[in-house]
């Protein structure tokens, strides 16, 4: 694999939020740059990294399955982008959606006059040879839009979905396969296959690239705050095509040599006589070659003998008329380049790619349907394979909004957000350091963005006081223009802060916090950064008045206690932002000479440094041949073979080969401890206990499928605020010690059924279960689930490998276990904060091999 010799960087959604903490010195955190791989952990289905740390577009990169002609172009090899689960995936089961999945759902299908999709799946009939899971997902999604939300297309639109239905079986297969690709690409005929299922191509293909007649739209262009103009070719007209011909479309010869495959290209770039390291340079090179031909004899063209050839060829008219070259030179360039191009596609054959406009408007149908700006192949056919697998879910009311978007102008305005804050994350997130220019052009944005952000703030308060019951905005508000907006205002403050704006960036700050609907998990961070300019920067900014600069620094140093206070007090604010304004707290008191007795005093929640143990145990290196070299190939012991798993014999279970985390664990269980090797499948399934109910409690919009196994905005910020007074009266019971009637409760009505539940393993004993939540004291384990509660998808992973408990001593505690290959990442450092913040005491287990056994 060559992946493995790519150097990659840390994921930026992986960064700790705040202040770093301080850390031992044998973690080597401080000075961890040495090159050492983070430590392993297993990855499970409900991981989500944060969806905020990523730019989304409505045109999404991951939508695409391996194109049928793919190549392997070595020398253009890229790292391939980590695709993430969409809402929806993440709440339904995990289910087996491979080929071989595929394929055992249409191996059931039957005959049956049922011609919708949605009647289909309720009878689990089917049409043969006239339905596919593509298709009926794809017309699925398009038939729930239309009869629940057929309000967001205006005249035009709907005549194109009426054209639609109205393509052939076999016409409408192929546009899903494509639509399904990388729909922005061409398509090569010949190579495109689908012969099993269709069975007439060129007729398919001539139906979707036929010209089509569209009525007129009442609906009126607008205009969109930040938006320069609408992105070209998206708009219908008074016609349209399904695909385009690239007979049509395809005009210029970069274009046309971009097409070819690398080996094509190397017998174009020999016959051409040019060279290249790779693909790029080839296309260069011959794009190069094509404009300084004097003719193109050596792909068997002929130049015209066109009056501009007459001319150059050195005739008195052409030497008296100097000034008439150079539109003739453009003449000859642009006639060899059609012919270039023609040549091209004589040798490829033509081309089919899907029409932008009919495009975006089914990307704007999945939107409405999967209310996410993000889907892939796997988004279409899960729901489908869900109904199928033989499983059993938690009962709930499935609920879908109609009015998720009031009008088809709110529709478009969150498309038009949704490329603006595209756009300010290109900027920000490119290679190397923005610009000063790049800077300038979000502040531009920001100030066209930042009225219409005001009014929406309004109008969405005002639905909340007036509208809105159990929590029904929640969801919701993440399709909101405003939702997009407050980001691009959180991004502005930052740009403001890096240009030194301070007095503004404060003023921003100040209104982002007075908000309350819109990005809840990031108040913490605007509190923690208001009251470091407050305590550092505002004194100096602000008018003088008749108070002495000594006098207005302390004032604005209460100012900024009041601001951290204010901070702690904020139910909305994580915890994992708690320790940094507790320290800020401490220092400012200070600062301003608070009288000690009036002082705040956290030492109950003071963070614990994590206990350092030792295990020694027998490693088991085996020897590893060296790469043959002359001839030699003798085995070698490769001792130093940093970040892969390490291999040692388990003293209590007869010394067989296991893992460092095994090893260890049979160290403390020899000490009377029990415990698992669960890296945080304890911690989800207590939640998934104790939760239960509110997990499944009635929210409008979050259970749109029968087949979920949590609600959709469980992986979001939106899911703590939306339930919650369920939430803190759950958390009260746990800190009161009713936990272990929660987790009876729902093991007696559910464990017979194995229902489906996200992060519950009915695997852990019931027994054991019990005897966890009796040693883990409430108050703990009631912080510990708030952390999942408003973090679940950011803190799936990083929690300490071995979870412990001990029934005589009726504790609890957490081991992270470190052998020599092993780092901190910055998720378990996370963990580690919360726990000892919590009082539950983290060990960090360094494992040490007492003996090396080499093993051939």
């Amino acid at each position: 694999m060559r992946m493995a010799l790519q150097s990659q960087s840390p994921p930026k959604h992986n960064q700790m939020l705040g202040r770093p903490i301080k850390h031992p010195k044998s973690i080597n955190f401080d000075n961890s740059n040495d090159g050492r791989s983070p430590k392993r952990r297993r990855l499970d289905h409900d991981d989500a990294s944060d969806p905020e740390s990523a730019p989304q577009s409505l045109k999404i990169g991951l939508r695409e399955i391996p194109d049928s002609e793919a190549e392997d172009d070595d020398e253009d090899f890229q790292l391939p982008v980590t695709a993430r689960q969409t809402d929806l995936e993440s709440a339904l089961p995990p289910v087996k959606t491979d080929k071989e999945a595929v394929e055992e759902y249409e191996a059931f299908k039957a005959s049956q006059d049922s011609s919708r999709a949605e009647g289909r799946l309720s009878d689990r009939k089917w049409a043969k040879g006239k339905s596919s899971i593509y298709m009926d997902a794809f017309n699925l999604a398009l038939e729930t839009v239309l009869d629940e939300e057929s309000h967001l297309f205006d005249e035009a639109e709907m005549a194109v979905f009426g054209q639609w239905r109205e393509l052939s079986y076999e016409a409408q297969y192929l546009y899903v396969r494509l639509f399904l690709r990388k729909t922005a690409a061409w398509h090569r005929i010949n190579t495109l296959g689908y012969h099993s299922d269709i069975s007439d191509l060129e007729a398919s293909i001539q139906s979707l690239q036929c010209i089509r007649e569209l009525p007129s739209s009442s609906a009126e262009i607008e205009a969109h705050p930040g938006e320069l103009e609408l992105p070209a070719g998206t708009t219908l007209g008074a016609s349209f095509t399904f695909a385009d011909r690239s007979d049509d479309e395809i005009t210029t010869l970069e274009e046309a040599s971009s097409l070819l495959k690398l080996d094509e290209l190397k017998v174009f770039a020999k016959e051409a006589k040019v060279q290249g390291k790779n693909k790029s340079e080839l296309l260069k090179a011959l794009r190069r070659t094509s404009k300084n031909q004097a003719g193109l004899g050596w792909v068997g063209l002929k130049r015209p003998d066109t009056q501009s050839s007459r001319c150059s060829s050195g005739s008195v008219l052409g030497q008296e008329n100097n000034e008439d070259d150079s539109p003739d030179e453009n003449s000859v360039d642009a006639s060899r380049d059609a012919h270039f191009t023609q040549k091209i596609l004589s040798e490829t054959g033509p081309y089919i790619r899907l029409s932008q406009a009919p495009l975006k408007l089914f990307e704007r149908v999945h939107l409405v349907f999967y209310r996410s700006t993000e889907w892939t192949e796997k988004s279409l056919t899960t729901i489908i394979l869900a109904k199928i697998a033989r499983r059993n879910f938690p009962e709930y009311i499935v609920s879908r909004s109609s009015n998720i978007f009031s009008s088809r102008a709110s529709l478009l305005e969150f498309e038009a957000s949704i490329r603006i804050q595209f756009r300010v994350d290109s900027i920000l997130e490119s290679s190397g350091r923005p610009t000063e220019q790049g800077f300038q052009e979000i502040l531009d944005i920001f100030e066209e963005v930042y009225p219409r952000w005001r009014i929406l703030l309004r109008e969405e308060q005002r639905r909340e006081d007036s509208l809105y019951h159990s929590g029904e905005g929640g969801y919701l508000r993440r399709l909101s223009p405003a939702w997009v907006y407050t980001r691009i205002v959180h991004k502005a403050a930052y740009v403001l802060g890096r240009l030194k704006q301070y007095k503004r960036e404060h003023d921003l700050l100040t209104e982002l916090l007075a908000q309350r609907l819109f990005h809840a998990s990031r108040r913490g961070a605007w509190y923690q950064r208001k009251a470091l300019l407050e305590e550092h920067y505002m004194a100096n900014l602000t008018p003088t008045d008749e108070r002495s600069d000594e006098a207005r620094k302390k004032h604005w140093k209460r100012i900024a206690l009041f601001t951290c206070e204010d901070g702690l007090q904020d139910n909305m604010v994580h915890i994992t932002h708690h320790y940094d304004l507790q320290k800020r707290v401490t220092k400012l008191e200070k600062a301003i000479k608070i009288a000690k007795r009036a002082q705040h005093d956290f030492s109950h929640v003071r963070l614990a440094a994590p206990v350092e143990v030792t295990v020694e145990g027998v490693r088991i290196e085996k020897e590893l041949p060296l790469p043959q070299s002359r001839g030699t190939s003798s085995p070698h012991p490769n001792p130093t073979r940093r970040g892969a798993k390490t291999i040692w014999l388990d003293p209590l279970e007869g010394n067989c080969e296991c893992s460092v985390e095994d090893m260890c664990l049979s160290h403390y269980r020899s000490q009377g401890w029990k415990g698992y090797h669960s890296e945080g499948g304890i911690i989800r399934t207590l939640f998934a206990y104790l939760f239960f109910d509110v997990l499944f409690t009635y929210v409008p919009n979050v259970f749109q499928t029968p087949y979920q196994t949590c609600p959709l905005d469980l992986h979001t910020d939106a899911f703590f605020p939306s339930r919650i007074s369920e939430i803190n009266r759950r958390l009260i019971q746990i800190s009161n010690g009713e936990a272990e009637a929660l987790v009876k409760d729902v093991w007696n009505r559910h464990s017979e059924r194995k229902t489906c539940v996200v992060g519950l393993d009915w695997a852990f004993d019931l027994d054991d279960l019990l005897d966890i939540v009796t040693c883990f004291q409430g108050e703990a384990l009631a912080v510990v689930c708030k952390v999942m509660a408003q973090e679940y998808g950011q803190r799936g992973g990083g929690v300490p490998d071995l979870f412990l408990w001990h029934m005589e001593k009726k504790e609890v505690k957490f081991a992270e276990v470190k052998s020599e290959n092993d780092r901190l990442s910055d998720t378990q450092r996370l963990w580690i904060h919360v726990l000892s913040g919590a009082g539950v005491t983290v060990e960090l287990c360094n494992a040490v091999a007492k003996e090396v056994r080499m093993l051939a």
